[in-house]
C-alpha cells in the first residue's frame, strides 16, 4: 500500500468520474424506495486487483462471478478509455501488472504487462494495447514478490529427504528465467521477439535457485506432513535480501530467516528463533481468521503479528528473529477487523518509521516501529446521528501511503441500504497525524472489493454509494481577461475583469455542462470538498464557497517595466474584477496570473491596452471685478428699455399705415 514516486493529492478535487460498468448506481427510487443498487460488498467485491501502470488505470468491469468479463484501461489524466477488451481465454480479468527492465548487451529498455491468471496458467497482455504477448503454464502457487528489475518471484522450501531425515532446499521461481531457460528465437539477448506468441512451461523452466539449507532440520510453518516433496511457503521475502519463515501457536512464535544475498545465499540468519508467548495466549485464539502476520518492513527489518482477541500488535526482528515489543490493547471494536486472507484490504501500513493502522473502532493508531510507543492517534467521529455504531466512529481502513500523507476511507462488511451518508475519506500527515483534507460522502470504500490506488499522483477509487470510479488529483485551470477599454488616457480608471475556471475532464460531462453552460468555476482549496459534493454528489450548494486569488499586473512594453496592480478573489461564478488607473502613457500588456493551488495547476491570461496622454485642461476665464457686474447689469437694463420702446413705436407705426390705407379705400 506504500506507493512512492507520487505527490499525494492535497485536496479532494475530482478530475473525472465514470460508471464502473456492471450496475446502476445510487438509490433505485420509485416503488423500490431508498434501496441502493448493489455495491459488491458481501462477498462479491468490485474493483478487485485494480492497478496503475504509467498513468493508466486497469480494472475489471464486472464482478468475478459474472459470465461476461472485460478489462478496461483508462487514462488517469483524462478519463478516456485507452482500450477495453474481452477475452475467450485466461478468465478475462486483470490480476496484477508488471514493468520488466531488460538490460543486456544489445537490448535495453522496459516492458509493461497486464497479467490474467486462470488456474496455474498466466497470460501476459501488452499494457498499451491489451494484445496477448505470451503465456506461462504450470506456474507454481504462492505469493508474488518483485525482483530489482521487476521480475516476478516465488519462494518455497522443498524437502528432498524424508519426514525423519529431511533435506530442505530453498527454491526461487523467476518469471524471467522461464523465458531465458526456454527455447528461444531471434537475437540471443532480446526480449520482445523471444516472448512473442510463445508458451512456456513455468515449473520445468522457471526455478533459478535451488540451494540446500544446511543444518535445517525443521522449517517453522510446516506443522504436519514433511515427507518427500513437502513444501513450505514463507511469510515474507525480499529479493536478493532474505526470506522469512514463521510459525505461530499458543506456545509462541518461531522464526527462521534465510539469506538471499548472493555472497551468503542459503545461510540462515536465524534458525528456529523461538519466543515464548505470554500466559494470556492460553485463553485466546491467536491464529485463524482475523489474526496473523499483518505488517512487514524491509527497511526496518520488522514483522508485526496481530492477535484479534486482545487487540495487540507483536513485533519481531527479521534479522535475528527476536521479539522486540508489543503495543497496548486497542479498542474492543477492532477485534472484528484485523487480518483476513479473504479480503483485499489490509489494515496496517509500515512507512517512515511508523506502523499506521485503523479498523472497526474508527481510530487511527500510529506507532514507532522501533519501540511500539504511540506517536499519535486520530478518531473519525461520525458528524451525524444518521450513522450509529458501537464506538460512534466510522469504520476505517488505510488505503494508500505516499509522499508524507496516508489516506483513509470507510467500509463495512455488508452495509444496510440505504447506506449512511457522510462516510469520510481523508488524508493525514504521517509525521503529526494532522488532518490535511477530508471529504464526507464521496469516496466510500469497499470491504470485499479493491481499495483506492494511485499512479502519476492521481488517486483512482470506486465509490460504493453510486458505483462510480473517481479520479482525485490536481487538475487544469483556465484564466481569461478583458478590460473595459482597449484605449484610454492617463488618469482615467479602467476595469479589468475575467474568469478562472476548472477545465478538468469531469467538467465536460453532460450534467455539469448543463448545470454550468458558461463553465465550472474554480474554487479555493478550503472550499474544494464542499464544492465537489455539490458538483458530483448532488449535495446542496452552500453559500460559504470561496474563490481563487488572481494577481493582476501591467507590463510597460516600451520601457520594460512591470507595474503591480493588485490581487483579487473570484466569486462563486468564477468571475474576478479589479480597477486600475494608469498614470503614464504607453502600450501595456495586462496580465492575470493564477499561481496554482493544491487542487489546480496555475494559468495566466493577457490582453493589451494603449494609454494616451490626457488633453490639457483649458485655462479658466478671469472673473471681472464686482463693479463691472453692476455696470453690466445697468447697461443690459437700458438696452432692454430702448429695444422695448423701439418695438412699441414700430407697432404704432404699422397701425397708422393700416388706418390710412383703409381711409383711402
Amino acid at each position: 500500500m506504500y506507493a512512492p514516486y507520487n505527490d499525494g493529492p492535497e485536496s479532494a478535487h475530482v478530475l473525472w468520474s465514470m460508471p464502473i460498468g456492471d450496475t446502476m448506481g445510487g438509490l433505485s427510487g420509485g416503488e423500490a424506495g431508498d434501496a441502493g443498487f448493489q455495491d459488491g460488498d458481501g462477498y462479491e467485491g468490485k474493483f478487485l486487483n485494480s492497478i496503475t501502470i504509467c498513468g493508466i488505470l486497469y480494472y475489471n468491469r464486472y464482478v468475478a462471478a459474472s459470465p461476461q468479463q472485460t478489462i478496461v484501461a483508462v487514462d488517469l489524466h483524462t478519463g478516456k478509455t485507452v482500450w477495453e477488451r474481452s477475452y475467450d481465454f485466461g478468465g478475462g480479468r486483470v490480476t496484477h501488472g508488471q514493468i520488466l527492465v531488460w538490460d543486456f548487451a544489445s537490448s535495453h529498455g522496459a516492458w509493461s504487462y497486464v497479467w490474467m491468471v486462470s488456474g496455474n496458467t498466466w497470460y501476459g497482455l501488452d499494457a498499451s494495447s491489451g494484445d496477448l504477448k505470451y503465456n506461462m503454464t504450470n506456474v507454481p502457487s504462492g505469493t508474488i514478490y518483485r525482483g530489482s528489475n521487476g521480475e516476478m518471484l516465488k519462494y518455497r522450501m522443498y524437502n528432498y529427504g524424508t519426514a525423519t531425515n529431511p533435506n530442505w532446499y530453498l527454491q526461487q521461481w523467476n518469471s524471467t528465467y522461464v523465458v531465458n531457460n526456454g527455447t528461444r528465437t531471434g537475437t540471443a539477448d532480446a526480449w520482445g521477439a523471444n516472448v512473442q506468441g510463445r508458451s512456456y512451461d513455468a515449473t520445468r523452466l522457471g526455478f533459478d535457485l535451488n540451494i540446500s539449507v544446511s543444518g535445517l532440520t525443521f522449517v517453522p510453518g510446516q506443522t504436519n506432513n514433511v515427507n518427500t516433496g513437502a513444501t513450505v511457503a514463507p511469510i515474507m521475502a525480499y529479493a536478493e535480501d532474505k526470506v522469512i519463515f514463521g510459525n505461530v501457536s499458543k506456545a509462541g512464535v518461531t522464526l527462521t530467516v534465510i539469506n538471499l544475498d548472493r555472497e551468503n545465499i542459503g545461510y540462515p540468519l536465524c534458525n528456529r528463533r523461538t519466543w515464548d508467548a505470554p500466559s494470556e495466549w492460553e485463553d485466546i485464539s491467536v491464529t485463524g481468521s482475523q489474526s496473523g502476520w499483518a505488517g512487514f518492513s524491509k527497511e526496518y527489518n520488522i514483522a508485526v503479528y496481530w492477535t484479534k482477541e486482545n487487540r495487540v500488535n507483536y513485533a519481531f526482528s527479521t534479522e535475528t528473529g527476536k521479539y522486540l515489543w508489543q503495543t497496548e490493547p486497542q479498542s474492543y471494536a477492532d477485534a472484528w477487523g484485523g487480518v483476513s486472507s479473504s479480503r483485499d484490504v489490509p489494515e496496517k501500513i509500515i512507512v517512515h518509521n511508523k506502523l499506521i493502522e485503523a479498523s472497526v473502532a474508527g481510530i487511527v493508531y500510529c506507532y514507532d516501529v522501533k519501540s511500539g510507543e504511540l506517536f499519535w492517534s486520530y478518531e473519525a467521529v461520525a458528524k451525524t446521528t444518521d450513522y450509529q455504531i458501537m464506538t460512534g466512529n466510522w469504520w476505517l481502513i488505510p488505503v494508500i501511503a505516499t509522499d508524507d500523507l496516508v489516506y483513509f476511507g470507510h467500509h463495512e462488511h455488508s452495509a444496510a441500504t440505504p447506506k449512511k451518508r457522510g462516510a469520510p475519506f481523508f488524508a493525514l500527515d504521517i509525521e503529526t497525524g494532522d488532518l490535511v483534507w477530508e471529504i464526507d460522502g464521496t469516496f466510500r470504500q469497499t470491504r470485499w472489493g479493491g481499495p483506492a490506488v494511485i499512479g502519476d499522483s492521481i488517486i483512482a477509487t470506486m465509490d460504493t454509494y453510486d458505483q462510480q470510479i473517481y479520479a482525485i488529483g490536481k487538475g487544469p485551470s483556465e484564466v481569461t481577461i478583458t478590460t473595459s477599454n482597449a484605449i484610454t488616457t492617463t488618469g482615467q480608471p479602467i476595469k479589468i475583469t475575467g474568469t478562472i475556471m476548472d477545465i478538468s475532464p469531469g467538467t465536460q460531462q453532460d450534467r455539469l455542462k448543463y448545470n454550468f453552460p458558461k463553465g465550472v468555476p474554480a474554487v479555493s482549496d478550503e472550499s474544494q470538498s464542499k464544492w465537489m459534493l455539490y458538483l458530483y454528489k448532488q449535495f446542496e450548494e452552500t453559500m460559504d464557497i470561496k474563490g481563487i486569488n488572481i494577481t493582476v499586473y501591467a507590463y510597460d512594453t516600451e520601457n520594460n517595466n512591470t507595474i503591480p496592480i493588485g490581487t483579487t478573489t473570484s466569486n462563486t461564478h468564477g468571475i474576478y474584477a479589479i480597477d486600475w488607473t494608469p498614470q503614464k502613457e504607453g502600450k501595456y500588456d495586462i496580465w492575470a496570473y493564477f499561481d496554482g493551488t493544491a487542487a489546480f495547476y496555475g494559468d495566466d491570461a493577457q490582453t493589451e491596452i494603449t494609454v494616451y496622454a490626457a488633453p490639457p485642461t483649458p485655462e479658466p476665464t478671469p472673473t471681472p471685478p464686482y463693479e463691472w457686474y453692476i455696470i453690466g447689469v445697468g447697461i443690459a437694463i437700458i438696452a432692454v428699455v430702448i429695444i422695448g420702446i423701439f418695438l412699441t413705436l414700430r407697432k404704432i407705426d404699422k397701425k397708422l399705415v393700416l388706418y390710412a390705407n383703409r381711409l383711402a379705400f
